[in-house]
């Protein structure tokens, strides 16, 4: 129904926004993490929202970015993943770190999140694997800084980099946090990039 609201922060709470617009206070529910990015009360902002509609329910999700929306979405997919389950863990972990965790199969990390048992988080690997790509983990996100936007012929060294790691015997995970770590320019080539991973993993 709402691609995104933008609007004065009224009150911030661990779960919950009131974001006034045109003099509207709308109640949007947010993942801790969301709470802690958010610059204060007073302060304005644009949320991104994904609107559930049931016969008792009418309830607005915020969050700072299309990448946390879009990967809600997919967590809400997974059977016996709610709204209120997929906020539990964005508030544990971040987009891409879920994206690390489903691609190595840390259904441990997954499992930290409150009211998430082991056999969930297991589910969430299982759903949404075939869902989750290197591409998507290594993609340029919105609030990225400039200098990590570098284009299609970066992403694929980046991800030539990941690769090269993982033949070396590193985890998915521990290959795409480090190559995520590594401070992109123009002149960086696949070597470049896999040499400055190699020293975060070291």
């Amino acid at each position: 129904m709402y691609a995104y609201l933008k609007g004065t922060i009224e009150e911030i709470t661990e779960d919950n926004l009131v974001l006034e617009v045109n003099q509207i206070g709308y109640n949007i529910k947010i993942s801790s993490g969301t709470a802690g990015l958010l610059s204060g009360v007073g302060s304005f902002v644009k949320i991104y929202t994904y609107t559930l509609v049931r016969e008792d329910t009418f309830q607005l999700y915020g969050f700072l970015t299309k990448d946390d929306l879009d990967i809600f979405k997919k967590l809400i997919t997974v059977n016996g993943i709610g709204p209120k389950g997929g906020l539990a863990i964005l508030s544990v972990m971040s987009a891409d770190e879920l994206r690390f965790a489903i691609l190595s199969g840390d259904a441990k990390a997954i499992a930290k999140a409150p009211g998430i048992g082991a056999k969930t988080a297991e589910r969430v690997i299982l759903d949404l694997k075939d869902k989750i790509s290197l591409e998507d983990a290594l993609a340029p996100k919105e609030m990225s800084s400039p200098a990590a936007i570098t284009g299609e012929t970066m992403d694929y060294e980046k991800k030539e980099a990941v690769e090269a790691l993982v033949a070396l015997g590193y985890s998915s995970s521990e290959a795409l946090k480090a190559v995520k770590q590594v401070e992109i320019t123009e002149d960086s080539d696949t070597e470049d990039i896999l040499k400055k991973a190699l020293k975060y993993l070291f």
